[in-house]
């Protein structure tokens, strides 16, 4: 911006004002209006632009301004605007803006005749420009091309491409009746999907995408058309001054008494479905008089028709019967449509009331008895069965009882009214899903080579009020324009590519980040929202939560308090979110956002509607099975998401487009009064940001935005240049151009076909080629002394061209020797190459005759005969070599060669076979051998193996007796032990007997002496006495062998004591016990020796046992017996039994034993 030049500043209202620069701040600058002269106001630095010299000069091109900026385009649009030049460009971008009245001859057959061919920018700006530009690259590139025109409603989308499609059809058309089908079929989708809002009495509520495809001559073969989003709450509720779609007014307007009798019609204001909105129809004053008053609302006859050039309901209907007719549409089916339409408003105007009852249903109200009977005809329902789906819900039971029990839960007024809605958005929805089909269906085509796609969708929108169908779109929006930021750039880069530009990359701010907060995976608000829509009790409030707390530090989200309008700042965060969008912040409100995220209907209606006895209304719902939630329940409210359903048809649609070669028309709506010649520029600005106009004229900015080819140079200047440059050749003349001017090098590149200007220099250039004659004398005279050094250096070059060109001969010559050479020992090469190949392969065939001999050598049988034959293969190959040095053919040496290949193998092979089968004989041999080494081995080692295992056995053995004779020794001690402590127990008996006896004796005897001291006077009696007490005492230890032992005594029998008397002493005393005196000798010595045994013989063991014996001399009183006295022994107790183990042992002694 330079001193005393005006600026542009901002204004509330026409967007931009003319002022000048008065004071500087830091960070804003003080303006005053050229307007209002001695006031000022304050603008920040950022929003204050320099104007161009003439603020009243305009440009079709808007890059060929001084200034590229928002302002500056701004003003440019203004002025052709007021001048009716609606259409404008930025680079190869088309804004228009809707004149909101027919401007004359803009659009006639001539106008199309016009463009035909013509390149971009030869003529006034034009949508015509674009549909034949997209036609050109189509036909050039071999590729589809795609038109996106976008803006808001009332901006003028859907007539523009209107005009696209007429002028592909007219100028490129094939002249059948395909080409008037496919223009004819646009009326009928608008009829059901366009309707009157604030903004637009002729808004699209949805987005469509219509294919016209051209076979391999470029010639319109069909078409196809893809919607989106259809606006499905505008059937049941509408704003004030808003229509629903213009079927329903155009039926009740312009429909035949016989079919306004059969579908039961009246006026627009007896209908819920359209009462609460306006009510009045678009006509003329002509066409008012056709429509009958009662088919007139009181608001239509209190106020009157509404106008608009464009609309007309009594004389559209007409017209869109006429185009049902055209594209197809027999009578049959075209009042299916009409009924189904009218089946939707009676449906609206079925009324419920409260029953009063506990169970808290609902029951129709009896004034809707007619209106219920009505729909349940149109629909082909049954009456009963509509009644019983609107106020109650079937369920089915998952848990406890019988499973699968039907139950009928009764709904409440307002569940009702809502199931009502619901059934009524279906069925419209699935109408106009089946007006689009018939549509498609009425331009088929086989074969398609290319196509070109005009894109019609709503631009970026933000009111006061955003609810779901604002998020949808804006959400569009983004992925749109990203694909524009991504597809302008790619081609301006591409095109500085192949001029040879060398320009830098020029970079743009990416939305990705916004994009991916919408539509992510999980933690995407569609995500949410669909798994909001899941749960069991959803909500809105609990919705809005979510999102904000899964993007609280998110850049692009914000709570609604922080909104700068006061109307969103009153939001709660459980109410609403902001987003900040390419084109500014939008506060969306989350109420209803759940219900409209749901296209299902529910079970008990979807049964009831696709069991109708309607075949066309059952078709309709025929595919609606096939989309629904396989996870839902019966009688639970299934869940199909519109906004993921969304996001599959715009990642679609995107693939597409990226497919394609794009245009771009940005429609401009000039003011919210939609009357002509009226210019708002602060709204006009809003839409240029939310277009993304302004982000092209940045990237421009820094490139080269105005561009022309040399011929159009050089046709433009011609007339103005003398006869001596018009002979140039248009790239030669315009460099003369450029040279006399002496323009500055980086205001301007020449490229390969064009010149590429700065910003506003294409128009410096345009001013100084169209000024004063004096100035052009002047401007000659430089290009006189351009063109004189020019050739100058012309004659330079050519000089030093000749002395390349005698140094290139020379050179040539050369390389011409070196040439002949190489041909020449090519053909030598070529000539001798099969004897040289051929004597290589026997020369190499020759070497390996040594392995031969080394194969030779190593046989041990048949060494000779091998030899022979190797000898005979050597002299074979000789002979072959002194072939080939005289003279041979490829084929013969070949053949000798393979001959001799074949030999070798052969040969070869037969000596390795006798190598190999000596080789495993002598295998066999070592294998022999190695059999019976291992065969002796495991001899001795059986042996070895044997002997160990006897001395095993003899060890085991000999432990055995070792073990059991110590277990014998063991036991024997053991019974010692036993038998010495029975002997010892004995003994102790025997010595208490002992002193007993003794006892006895002693106190016998002392008896018997005091009865002799008594008795002494009878000396007979005591001499007898004395004589049988002398035979009891009468004992004499006998001399015996064996040593006295304690205890043990030593009797020996007198000889003098006869048996007799003895006999009688002891009779007479009562002590027989011990009366030997009559045993004989042989009876005694058998008791002893039976009493003893080894063990009493073997008196020193004995003793040491502790046993003892008594050794008693009997002494008979027989004379024999008294010649050979006798020794026996005898235990000292003559009472004593057999005691066990001591019986056993003594009587277990042998006879040799015995002692007599």
């Amino acid at each position: 911006m330079e001193d005393g030049k005006p600026v542009w500043a901002p204004h509330p209202t026409d967007g931009f004002q003319l002022g000048m620069i008065v004071d500087i701040g830091a960070d804003a600058l003080t303006i005053e209006p050229l307007s209002q002269r001695g006031k000022t106001f304050l603008a920040p630095m950022s929003q204050v632009f320099p104007a161009e010299d003439d603020v009243n000069k305009h440009v079709d091109d808007n890059c060929s301004l001084m200034y590229l900026n928002e302002a500056t385009l701004l003003n440019n649009v203004r002025v052709r605007y007021n001048k009716d030049h609606i259409y404008t460009y930025v680079a190869n971008i088309l804004i228009a803006v809707n004149p909101y009245y027919d401007i004359p001859k803009l659009y006639g057959p001539e106008a199309i005749k016009s463009y035909q061919g013509k390149s971009l920018g030869t003529l006034p700006p034009h949508v015509y420009a674009i549909a034949d530009k997209a036609y050109r690259d189509m036909k050039v590139l071999k590729m589809s091309q795609s038109i996106i025109v976008s803006g808001e409603s009332g901006a003028g989308k859907t007539e523009n491409t209107k005009f696209v499609l007429r002028y592909l059809t007219t100028t490129y058309g094939s002249g059948q009746d395909i080409d008037e089908r496919i223009v004819e079929a646009n009326p009928l989708l608008e009829a059901f999907g366009n309707a009157k809002t604030v903004r637009n009495n002729n808004s699209s509520r949805f987005g469509k995408f219509v294919e016209i495809h051209f076979n391999d001559k470029n010639a319109v073969v069909g078409g196809f058309v893809s919607h989106y989003l259809l606006e499905k709450s505008r059937i049941c509720m509408q704003s004030n001054d808003e229509r629903n779609y213009h079927i329903f007014y155009r039926l009740c307007a312009g429909a035949s008494e016989d079919i306004k009798k059969k579908l039961h019609l009246d006026s627009p204001d007896s209908f819920r479905y359209l009462n609460r909105g306006c009510t009045r129809y678009f006509a003329s004053k002509d066409s008012d008089k056709q429509i009958m008053q009662n088919r007139k609302s009181p608001e239509h006859l209190k106020v009157g028709a509404l106008k608009d050039p464009l609309l007309d309901d009594h004389g559209d209907f007409n017209r869109m019967c006429v185009a049902m007719k055209k594209i197809g549409l027999d009578d049959t089916e075209k009042l299916d449509l009409f009924r189904v339409v009218a089946g939707v408003l009676h449906l609206g105007n079925i009324d419920f009331e409260e029953t009063g009852s506990s169970s808290g249903g609902c029951v129709l109200k009896n004034q809707s008895g007619q209106t219920l009977e009505y729909c349940a005809d149109l629909l082909g329902l049954d009456q009963d069965d509509l009644r019983v789906s609107l106020t109650t819900r079937v369920m089915l039971t998952t848990a406890g009882g019988a499973k699968g029990t039907v139950i009928k839960v009764p709904l409440k007024v307002e569940q009702a009214n809502n199931a009502r809605d619901a059934l009524a958005k279906a069925v419209y929805s699935r109408l106009f899903d089946h007006v689009v089909k018939r549509v498609n269906q009425c331009f088929p085509f086989e074969t398609s080579s290319n196509f070109i796609g005009v894109l019609d969708i709503a631009g970026f929108e933000y009111f006061e009020h955003n609810s779901f169908e604002q998020f949808c779109i804006n959400y569009c929006n983004e992925k749109l324009q990203q694909f524009f930021n991504e597809r302008i750039l790619k081609e301006e880069q591409e095109l500085y590519q192949r001029e040879g530009l060398g320009v830098n990359e020029v970079h743009y701010v990416d939305n990705q980040d916004c994009i991916d907060l919408v539509e992510a995976k999980l933690v995407g608000v569609l995500d949410i929202l669909d798994e909001e829509n899941r749960l069991p009790q959803p909500s809105d409030q609990h919705f809005a939560l979510a999102v904000h707390s899964k993007h609280k530090d998110h850049f692009r989200l914000t709570v609604p308090r922080k909104s700068k309008l006061t109307i969103h700042r009153n939001l709660r965060d459980d109410e609403g979110f902001i987003i900040r969008h390419f084109a500014g912040a939008v506060c969306y409100e989350t109420t209803r956002f759940v219900e409209k995220n749901n296209d299902a209907l529910h079970m008990s209606l979807e049964s009831l509607v696709c069991e109708s006895k309607d075949k066309f209304v059952r078709e309709l719902f025929e595919n609606s099975n096939t989309t629904k939630d396989s996870k839902q329940k019966a009688g639970k409210l299934s869940f199909i998401s519109v906004g993921n359903k969304f996001k599959t048809q715009l990642n679609l649609l995107l693939e597409k487009l990226r497919s394609t070669g794009s245009s771009f028309i940005r429609c401009v709506k000039p003011n919210l009064k939609m009357v002509s010649h009226q210019f708002e520029g602060a709204l006009i600005l809003s839409q240029l940001q939310c277009s993304g106009m302004v982000s092209v004229l940045d990237l421009m900015q820094g490139g080269f935005p105005s561009r022309a080819p040399f011929h159009e140079l050089y046709n433009m200047y011609k007339q103005y240049m003398p006869d001596k440059l018009t002979r140039l050749n248009p790239r030669l003349f315009c460099k003369a151009l450029f040279k006399a001017l002496g323009l500055n090098d980086n205001d301007f590149k020449f490229g390969l076909t064009r010149v590429f200007f700065r910003p506003g220099k294409f128009a410096e250039f345009d001013q100084i080629m169209k000024s004063d004659p004096d100035h052009l004398a002047e401007l000659l005279k430089k290009v006189n002394k351009w063109l004189v050094c020019s050739q100058w250096k012309k004659v330079q070059w050519c000089s030093l061209s000749v002395i390349k060109l005698r140094n290139k001969m020379s050179y040539r010559a050369l390389a011409c020797i070196k040439i002949q050479k190489t041909v020449r020992m090519w053909l030598c090469k070529k000539k001798h190459k099969p004897r040289i190949d051929g004597m290589v392969k026997v020369r190499n065939l020759k070497k390996h005759m040594e392995r031969f001999n080394e194969v030779v050598n190593g046989l041990k049988e048949s060494k000779q005969e091998m030899a022979k034959q190797v000898q005979e293969l050597a002299a074979s190959i000789d002979a072959l070599l002194a072939k080939i040095k005289v003279m041979m053919t490829r084929k013969e040496i070949d053949s000798e060669y393979q001959g001799l290949v074949k030999r070798s193998e052969q040969l070869l092979s037969s000596m390795q076979k006798k190598k190999q089968e000596q080789e495993e004989s002598e295998r066999l041999k070592r294998i022999e051998e190695e059999m019976e080494k291992e065969r002796k081995g495991r001899e001795k080692e059986e042996q070895r193996r044997k002997q160990e295992e006897e001395d095993r056995r003899l060890k085991a053995e000999m432990e055995l007796k070792r073990k059991q004779e110590e277990e014998d020794r063991k036991k024997r001690e053991e019974e010692e032990k036993v038998i010495q402590a029975e002997l010892e127990i004995q003994l102790a008996l025997e010595r208490e007997e002992q002193v007993q006896r003794t006892a006895i004796l002693e106190q016998e005897r002392r008896d018997r002496e005091l009865a002799m001291r008594i008795a002494q006077s009878d000396a007979e009696l005591i001499t007898e006495e004395g004589q049988t007490d002398a035979g009891l005492r009468r004992y004499s230890v006998c001399d015996c062998p064996y040593p006295s032992k304690p205890n043990t005594t030593y009797n020996h029998s007198p000889p003098s004591l006869t048996g007799p008397q003895v006999q009688a002493t002891k009779a007479a005393a009562g002590v027989k016990k011990y009366d030997l005196s009559k045993w004989k000798y042989a009876e005694l010595r058998d008791v002893i020796n039976t009493s003893c045994g080894e063990k009493s013989l073997n008196t020193p063991r004995l003793q040491h046992n502790g046993a003892f014996y008594k050794c008693v001399c009997v002494y008979p009183t027989s004379p024999e017996a008294a010649a050979v006295p006798e020794c026996g022994l005898t235990m000292s107790l003559p009472e004593r039994k057999s005691k066990g183990p001591v019986r056993d042992v003594l009587t277990a002694a042998t006879a040799h034993q015995r002692l007599f």
